[in-house]
Parts: C-alpha cells; structure tokens; sequence
C-alpha cells in the first residue's frame, strides 16, 4: 500500500459557469503552482439535547457542508490572475485590473497521482488575498478560500485534460520599487497587506449546501515598517494626511511586472519602539479607501512582455 506524498499533488482549477457546478464536457484545468495549501471540507453538528436515563447520547448527525482553506504561492506572472480576478471582484482590461463587483467562482481539484484519487472543492471562491514582501525572500501571497462542497474520486474527469502552468520566474522583494505619496522610498523594511471581501455561505431550508455566497465591502489594510531616518510619516500620521502607496514586482528575466496601486491610504499609526540596540523601526497601519481620481480603492497592472 502506497501512502500519498505532498510531491505528487497535482492542484488545478477550472471557471464555474453556474455557481457550485464544475464543467463537465470535456473539462480543460489549469495546474496552479503552489507551496502549500489547506483545502478541506468542513460539517457541522447537529445533536440532540433529549434526555434518556442511561445518560448516553444516541444521535449525533452531520449538518451543513461548506469548503474553505488556503493557498499559499511565490507571486509571479500569469499563473495567478485568475486568484486576483477573484479577489478583486474584476477582470483584467488592456492589462489593468481594479475592484469590481463581478462574482467568480472555480471547481478546484486536488489530484493526489500517487494514489489515484481526486478531491474537487465547488464553488470556490477568494475570500482574502494577503501578501507579504520581507528582505531577501519571494514575494509570498495567502489566498483563503471559501466553498460550497467537496466531491471526491477515485479517477480524473472522463474527457478531462490539463494545461500546464507557466515556467514565468516569481517575484523577490528587492528587485522591484516602492513609491509613496509619489515618491520613491528605499528604506521599507517590510509591507504586508490583506484583502477580504467578507465571504459567507448563505444557508436554506431543504439544503446542506449553500446555494450561493453572500459578500460585503471589500476592505483592504496592511501594515509597513519602515527604518526611522525622519519624521516625514510620522507627520502624516499626527495631520491625518492622506498618501498612496505603489509597489512594482519585477520578474527580473523577461521584463514582466505586476504594479501594485492603492491609490488613496490613511495612516493610522506610527509607533516607534526600541525593541534593541540594533536598528529603531516605526510601524505604519494603514487602511486602502476608494480614490474618487482612479475609481478605485486597489489597482493590479501587468507588463506581460
């Protein structure tokens, strides 16, 4: 007996059309690269409360059923714009993608190949996007996913076929810039930003699954850390002046970068402790609103050539 290992999961995914309904004719998936993921179906529990003079419970039933998870990736081009899209709400347009208000939904497949056996999640859909850019590491994106239910198989849908991924580099957090309030800055020490559209199921009488997702505002806050060499920051913290915040991910290969433009952020704080003897930081919270300029609160450009 062989035991599955992580090596040979093969993740892929493929746009649902109706919510919940993987595409059955001659399905076509996308492979996803990714580092790890967490993908799983959940039940609630639904016992009872009668009292019996034995003092044994005897029925314990499964309830609603609902998917969610995430996915870990190293950034890089193309492999991920259909996350971002879903992210976002949005669709890229001449290659600029912003918040928006279209829904999108993915089956996605869990093959473990080793075994032969395939979990598929339905009605997938991203919940939060955070990414996270240190020194000297890639740039690492968390997508969580949230799902309406779970099929599992013990071979890959009949007709089925897969497109592989690309061989694009991903994106390392010193090879590309930052610039705030429309000035170029060199001495961030870390950004980490979340997405979160405030996902939910929405559950009905007759059903253990939810036939659709409910969404709410789409919030976006991270936090920076910069090295302290002047007040300028600060500044805006104390006066409650508003700033932007771009950051541009280069490939460094073949000239493809994806800017990253909130176009309109608060400071909501900048606290400046000493932590050591070494170098003082100061901590930035700050919150993405929508800009009345660009129409929007987040902006994704990408350079494919």
């Amino acid at each position: 007996m062989a035991f599955s290992q992580g090596a040979r999961t093969r993740l892929s995914y493929i746009a649902e059309a109706t919510f919940g309904t993987t595409p059955s004719s001659s399905p076509v998936y996308t492979q996803i690269p990714f580092n790890t993921h967490s993908l799983d179906l959940q039940k609630s529990r639904v016992q009872s409360a009668m009292i019996t003079s034995d003092r044994m419970p005897t029925i314990d039933r499964h309830g609603q059923r609902g998917v969610s998870g995430d996915i870990a990736v190293e950034m890089r081009p193309a492999d991920y714009d259909w996350l971002l899209e879903g992210a976002l709400f949005g669709a890229f347009s001449s290659d600029v993608l912003n918040t928006g208000t279209t829904v999108k939904s993915f089956s996605i497949q869990d093959a473990a190949l080793d075994i032969t056996q395939f979990r598929t999640f339905e009605g997938s859909m991203v919940n939060t996007m955070q990414m996270t850019l240190r020194p000297d590491e890639m740039v690492m994106a968390t997508f969580g996913m949230v799902g309406q239910d779970m099929a599992q198989a013990a071979s890959a849908p009949s007709g089925g076929s897969y497109t592989a991924a690309s061989t694009n580099e991903p994106f390392d957090a010193f090879s590309g810039t930052i610039t705030e309030g429309g000035s170029a800055i060199a001495y961030v020490n870390s950004i980490d930003f979340t997405l979160n559209n405030n996902l939910g199921q929405t559950y009905v009488l007759g059903s253990n699954v939810t036939p659709q997702m409910e969404f709410g505002m789409s919030t976006l806050e991270g936090t920076m850390t910069v090295y302290y060499q002047d007040k300028a920051l600060i500044d805006k913290f104390l006066g409650e002046t508003e700033s932007s915040l771009e950051i541009v991910l280069d490939d460094r290969v073949a000239g493809k970068n994806y800017t990253l433009l909130m176009p309109r952020i608060k400071i909501n704080g900048a606290a400046v402790p000493v932590a050591n003897p070494q170098s003082r930081l100061i901590t930035i919270p700050f919150v993405a609103l929508k800009d009345s300029s660009t129409g929007t609160q987040f902006r994704i450009t990408r350079t494919t050539t």
